[in-house]
């Protein structure tokens, strides 16, 4: 039988090692922590992102995202504006520095996946992980939500 705590530690040592490895070389090579780098792929992907859109995404509070999305926009990375459907929300837009960065950062995240995962295992095993993963996410989730 397999032993369903050692699966669990392995997952999430490699979770850990993955993002400090990709943090470091974005912190080294583009000044910008991994945490920042996904908020702002999220905004490259989604022009008209609000913080709750944001925090939906990543599962996590409204108020730390507001945070981060403070953070950036005092770095110059992001912008709020008016939402044009509700006066009451905003919406996130990379500026164009944001997006300049965005765009070379986005190049070190590739190239660290690769050599971490890509280079290691064969496409089918990653797109086996990838469907593992996406089910186990999925059963959780409706666990949470009967």
């Amino acid at each position: 039988m397999v032993d369903l705590k050692l699966v669990f530690r392995e997952l999430v040592k490699f979770e850990i090692e993955l993002w400090d490895a990709i943090d470091a070389r974005l912190r080294s090579e583009c000044d910008l922590q991994l945490t920042w780098f996904e908020v702002m792929q999220l905004l490259g992907r989604l022009p008209e992102a609000r913080v709750q859109d944001i925090a939906a995404e990543f599962s996590i509070t409204v108020g730390g995202t507001s945070k981060v999305v403070d953070r950036l926009e005092a770095a110059g990375l992001c912008r709020r504006r008016p939402n044009p459907n509700d006066r009451r929300s905003s919406v996130i837009e990379l500026t164009a520095k944001g997006r300049r960065l965005l765009g070379k950062a986005a190049v070190v995240f590739e190239e660290e996946l690769q050599a971490r995962l890509g280079d290691v295992l064969p496409e089918r095993s990653l797109e086996q992980l990838r469907q593992t993963l996406t089910t186990l996410r999925s059963a959780g989730r409706s666990r949470r939500h009967p």
